[in-house]
């Protein structure tokens, strides 16, 4: 990754989260000064460990512009959101309030305080049921959820607000975000938990009793859904050089974020099996909704723009990383060892 010569401040919203952490690691190393903006409710302060703090929610235009004259930054990246698929469905308005007018605020403070770069930290639920595989950025976006929507409203509003104020930005649409920091400080914790691989690896150390597979009747080889896992430091990375991308002058565009690759359900508890080396139990269950059967990216593009080439791009690696993370003990709320282990 390229290195920084000078330093400069970022304002990293949601940056106490899963992805927003890694990515202010990877802004670190790159010579950035990461200023993380979050609420905690779904962050963990423990996260927040390459720069300040400044906890406030993205609907709150009083304190957006608070922080902003305090630290000065030159750019935003946006990953503060809600991301629960199934939650977004059975309470749409939490997510469009959330995620769009949060959203509409913050790049109106952006706005009036100069800030012409933002790295968007968007989806490849933007797609919904795509009419081919690979996803292409040209793919039609016909979002069947809410959360996908409001991701996609954003994108809107980015093209918007460039064409009316010159803001400038690169939306990044990844797909299944998996993995933990190869190093070991950081990793994924949610409260509740939605992705599989926690979760099977969860049934792995006993945590829980059993990994539910969330439908089996899908048109797909083993009648699971088919996700694109990314590791979460290669999405870090990318993030890093959009934004150096936008710094050279590089024109608002979107790539997608994916190993071009995808497993089942599952594939992936069958290799969360092997690295932890213990049995996995499964339930079976109905579909969730708005899941789409089968989600593969083509990212090219990001490698043609960016430069962005992922390293961690096995199933078994990625999942490793995230299994020395779980064995660590650091998962959910608590940063805390101690964690059982079959």
């Amino acid at each position: 990754m390229p290195k920084q010569t000078s330093i400069e401040t970022v304002l990293v919203t949601g940056g106490a989260g899963y992805i927003g952490a890694h990515a202010c690691k990877a802004l670190a190393a790159a010579g950035y000064r990461p200023v993380t903006y979050d609420s905690l409710v779904h962050g963990h302060e423990q996260a927040v460990r390459w720069g300040p703090l400044e906890r406030g929610d993205i609907l709150d235009r009083a304190r957006l512009d608070e922080v902003i004259v305090r630290h000065r930054p030159a750019a935003v990246l946006h990953f503060a959101a809600f991301a629960y698929v199934g939650q977004s469905v059975t309470d749409p308005g939490r997510y469009y309030r959330n995620n769009v007018a949060g959203s509409l605020t913050l790049l109106e403070a952006a706005r009036d305080h100069g800030i012409g770069r933002v790295v968007f930290s968007s989806s490849c639920a933007t797609y919904g049921i795509p009419d081919a595989l690979p996803i292409r950025e040209d793919t039609p976006q016909r979002p069947i959820n809410p959360y996908g929507a409001s991701k996609l409203m954003v994108e809107r509003m980015l093209a918007d607000f460039g064409a009316a104020h010159g803001l400038r930005s690169i939306a990044l649409r990844y797909f299944n975000a998996a993995g933990a920091d190869p190093d070991g400080d950081i990793g994924e914790s949610h409260d509740p938990e939605t992705h599989l691989i926690p979760l099977a690896l969860d049934a792995a150390s006993g945590r829980r009793p059993a990994v539910t597979v969330l439908g089996t009747d899908y048109d797909t080889p083993d009648g699971t859904c088919i996700r694109d896992y990314v590791h979460v430091a290669d999405l870090a990375d990318a993030h890093v050089r959009a934004l150096q991308a936008l710094e050279a002058g590089a024109p608002s565009d979107a790539c997608n974020l994916g190993i071009g690759r995808g497993y089942s359900v599952r594939q992936v508890i069958d290799a969360a099996r092997r690295i932890a080396g213990c049995d996995v139990p499964v339930t079976l269950g109905d579909r969730r909704p708005g899941d789409p059967a089968a989600l593969v990216a083509d990212a090219t593009k990001a490698r043609d723009v960016l430069g962005w080439q992922p390293c961690l791009t096995g199933l078994d690696e990625i999942i490793r990383t995230a299994w020395a993370w779980h064995r660590k003990g650091a998962i959910r709320n608590e940063f805390t060892p101690g964690i059982g282990a079959c």
